[in-house]
């Protein structure tokens, strides 16, 4: 990607929302597919649950719904197969299943170049921040272990905090105000061009950039490019190693 691309993009979105400049301050980062090597498990799992319980949810569209919640994607798919969405029950049923399915999965690796892009964001004086639909209870610790000092617990944001998830923009306005909680910006004096996301799914580009935030597409999947460019996103790059090779780059002219 050329530097003239780059500040194509942040002209855009600086005049599109109105700001004189970005001031980059923090980044939020989603997990699977970001920061883990992990939607090709959870799209195997979701095929795999819905032929047991006798609905179809093909690999590639499981990555369409990145960032649903487990009761939304089960109800939509219910509704286009059987006319109607599940119980409370069934929806119990079918998640506890595809749940036991991804807990056999091979342990997800993190995504190349994922880390020492975290290393140089953070170098550069920029937080990172997870923002993730994610709901496992050990997920600081694992985050620990496979990015050392990089994140805190108190800029986290995960299942347990949000009433919406994405494309809802609940998760990153969340994520803004966690931030600014942490600097004690009292006064919301911090807005959306103090941040940047990252995301690699549709509906988290859409979450990103319905809370008004530079949102940054790493197109990890199956999936055009146009699936998320189509979403709003301001830049796409086709792996975290790409976007970790074109970070000072993308940095300066966020900052």
């Amino acid at each position: 990607m050329t530097e003239e691309q780059i500040q194509k993009a942040v002209r855009q979105y600086l005049d599109e929302k109105g700001y004189d400049r970005m001031n980059l301050q923090a980044a939020m980062f989603d997990m699977d597919g970001v920061l883990f090597d992990s939607m090709r498990n959870h799209a195997h799992c979701w095929h795999e649950t819905m032929a047991h319980f006798g609905m179809e949810l093909p690999e590639w569209e499981a990555y369409m719904h990145e960032g649903r919640t487990g009761a939304g994607t089960i109800n939509l798919v219910s509704l286009r197969d059987r006319g109607h969405e599940a119980t409370e029950e069934e929806v119990r049923a079918i998640y506890r299943y595809k749940s036991e399915l991804f807990n056999k999965c091979p342990k997800a690796e993190r995504m190349p170049g994922a880390y020492e892009l975290l290393v140089k964001v953070k170098e550069s004086g920029v937080v990172p921040v997870v923002v993730t639909g994610s709901g496992q209870v050990s997920l600081l610790d694992r985050l620990n272990r496979n990015f050392p000092d990089v994140f805190r617990k108190e800029l986290m944001v995960t299942a347990f905090d949000v009433k919406y998830g994405k494309p809802h923009p609940e998760p990153y306005l969340m994520g803004m105000d966690k931030y600014k909680k942490w600097v004690g910006d009292a006064n919301k004096k911090l807005t959306p061009n103090h941040f940047v996301v990252v995301e690699n799914a549709p509906l988290g580009v859409q979450a990103g950039v319905a809370a008004g935030v530079f949102t940054i597409a790493v197109n990890t999947g199956p999936l055009p490019d146009d699936a998320l460019l189509s979403q709003g996103a301001n830049l796409l790059f086709h792996s975290m190693q790409e976007f970790c090779d074109e970070r000072e780059k993308v940095i300066g002219y966020l900052r």
